[in-house]
């Protein structure tokens, strides 16, 4: 064999050697941009909630109004002079007698 048909064909192995070497990266590339993304997404939506529960703990801590309306609807808490009226649920029929 001619050196130089060697020589060729070294270089031609080694273009396709690159060739592969180069898809596959450009395949992660492309994955780990997509990962990316998605965790940017993620970012943004856990901080709406960080700030949403921000306000929530300052409204407990400095409105009365708001921690009042929280023990009722939450816990069924009444003020001691108030009657409690329950109804039947509007999923179910009241027996009949």
């Amino acid at each position: 064999m001619s050196p130089r048909l060697v020589g060729s064909g070294a270089v031609a192995l080694l273009i396709l050697g690159l060739a592969v070497y180069g898809g596959n990266q450009v395949v992660r590339v492309t994955q780990l941009r997509q990962q990316l993304d998605a965790m940017e997404r993620d970012i943004v939506t856990l901080r709406a909630r960080a700030e949403e529960l921000t306000r929530t703990v300052d409204r407990l801590r400095h409105d009365p109004v708001y921690m009042e309306k929280l023990a009722r609807e939450e816990f069924g808490y009444v003020r001691p002079d108030e009657t409690v009226l329950k109804f039947p649920s509007t999923g179910r029929a009241a027996p009949a007698k």
